[in-house]
């Protein structure tokens, strides 16, 4: 049986961790982004070799060879994510000797290496910047062209896995569903739909589930990511936020039916605050707020009713606007009153779309789809990494247990299951 080159070993190694979830695991994305810069410098080394000796692992060549692949020896790398243990190519049998000209360059504190693990999850690793962040003092590219191209397919693929991996290892409490647009470069003036979906699970953790191109935020593409999610196991979550787009509304309810659907409150804050007249914002923008604020439903239904008779004649659409939906816009008040301001919007996702929107500007439009789903994805991946976890206290948990004991929910071992997914 063949042996596996390191950057094909990390690579499974990856794949495991994405398919594990949470367990076991206290910063997942961590460890994730320490594994995949690992694994590019990997492939870089062997990249080297491959062009030295004029083959691939287990290739036969014509003529005389230049030489033998002869194990590894074991290098430590010093960079921010700390030390990374390296399998450095060994050969044998070479006319002259070999040494890795990107370690000699790179050294023990590697700036290059940081720029190429930013390139690699904020700007998508374009071969361009590849070949630029790598030349020697006198310029010379210290990757060859083909090298580049291999370690770029690489990450499109890491995505490939992370589109595609089970997801029933994850006990999603609540759902968030989001999307952003960029604009292609084949489709000039056309902006393409990138729809996100997080989660918080039962543990307090946040994770980033699934992100996919839609076309445009309509009932048939967030219906398709939400039947793909499903088919990967995704446990029918308690509480599903999102914005009030009709066709997003409408794939929720047909896909997820148990799940209590809310609104997010930052876009219909803004939503209403648009339908006002300027001078009335300071006034009537404060009471909305407050009866959204609420920790109990019966007083915020009360104070929305006070709301409602005192300006529905003076700013009929603002208060209309108000009105609609406002059962989904307070559902989030039926869940543990630590958890409301973590679930009663989208605003993580917002926070991490204006990040993503502040470093794609840069590009006027994408080549392809495959590149603004690898660059977007990039970027959301390394912001996710700084979220913080939602506090789970014994308390909290109980009531989560009970409000899935009264929608009738089967309590298993490894978390609850909905009655749709029991039967």
């Amino acid at each position: 049986m063949r042996k596996l080159p390191p950057s094909e070993r990390i690579g499974k190694e990856i794949s495991e961790l994405l398919g594990q979830g949470c367990q076991g695991q206290e910063d997942l994305l961590s460890v994730l982004i320490k594994k995949s810069v690992k694994k590019v410098i990997q492939e870089i080394l062997e990249a080297e070799v491959k062009d030295y000796l004029g083959r691939d692992y287990y290739q036969r060549q014509g003529g005389k060879a230049r030489g033998y692949r002869n194990g590894y020896e074991n290098r430590n790398l010093k960079m921010s994510e700390g030390k990374i243990g390296l399998e450095v190519p060994q050969l044998r049998d070479t006319q002259s000797s070999f040494n890795s000209a990107f370690l000699d360059e790179v050294g023990l504190l590697s700036p290059q290496l940081e720029r190429l693990a930013l390139e690699m999850y904020v700007r998508g690793l374009s071969t361009r910047d590849v070949e630029e962040s790598f030349k020697d003092k006198e310029g010379k590219l210290l990757l060859s062209k083909s090298a580049v191209s291999e370690i770029t397919d690489s990450l499109a693929e890491e995505y490939e896995r992370f589109a595609s991996r089970d997801l029933s290892n994850f006990d999603v409490v609540y759902l968030f569903l989001d999307g952003v647009y960029e604009s292609l470069r084949k489709e000039a003036g056309f902006k393409e739909a990138i729809l996100c979906g997080w989660a918080i699970l039962s543990t307090g953790q946040k994770v980033m589930l699934h992100l996919a191109l839609g076309n445009k935020e309509s009932y048939e593409s967030w219906r398709d990511f939400l039947r793909n999610m499903i088919s990967r196991g995704l446990r029918v979550p308690l509480f599903v936020n999102s914005d009030g787009a009709p066709g997003l509304i409408r794939a929720i309810q047909e896909c997820l039916p148990e799940s209590r659907r809310g609104r997010c409150i930052v876009h219909k804050l803004r939503n209403i605050a648009v339908k006002l007249p300027e001078a009335a914002v300071p006034e009537v923008m404060p009471k909305v707020k407050n009866v959204y604020y609420q920790t109990d439903r019966e007083v915020a239904m009360l104070c929305a009713t006070r709301l409602v008779e005192e300006y529905a004649s003076v700013y009929p659409a603002a208060i209309k606007c108000f009105q609609e939906d406002l059962e989904a816009c307070l559902a989030h008040l039926e869940f543990p009153a630590g958890h409301h301001k973590h679930i009663r919007s989208t605003n993580l996702l917002e926070r991490v779309f204006e990040e993503e929107k502040r470093r794609t500007k840069v590009i006027p439009r994408f080549l392809n789809e495959r590149s603004c789903l690898k660059l977007v994805f990039g970027i959301l991946i390394r912001a996710s990494e700084k979220w913080h976890r939602v506090k789970m206290s014994s308390y909290n948990l109980a009531l989560l247990k009970n409000i899935r004991a009264l929608h009738g929910w089967k309590d298993e071992a490894d978390g609850f299951i909905s009655k749709k997914q029991a039967a």
